[in-house]
């Protein structure tokens, strides 16, 4: 997995979620409900797919095909490049 606007990579399970394997590898994305709703941690995926844990995670039909996710109930289906992605500064 990379994170294209940080020049970050690292390794993500296809049973974690993007935000697990993000902060177990010391990648602190900004986050807050962690179950899909709240959209904190909502950023684009550059090229990639995922599956979600939820039925219908909380972004709309447009931004789903417009490429943005939801990290915290994400797990990857392919190695995933993404970018617009916000950091916590925490």
């Amino acid at each position: 997995m990379r994170f294209e606007q940080h020049d970050i990579e690292f390794q993500c399970a296809a049973n974690e979620t993007v935000l697990h394997a993000a902060l177990r590898s010391g990648v602190a994305i900004t986050a807050s409900c962690r179950n899909g709703t709240c959209r904190t941690c909502m950023c684009h995926l550059q090229s990639g797919q995922v599956n979600y844990q939820v039925e219908w995670p909380g972004l709309s039909f447009d931004e789903k095909a417009d490429g943005y996710i939801l990290p915290c109930v994400a797990t990857p289906l392919s190695e995933l490049i993404i970018d617009k992605l916000v950091l916590s500064s925490a």
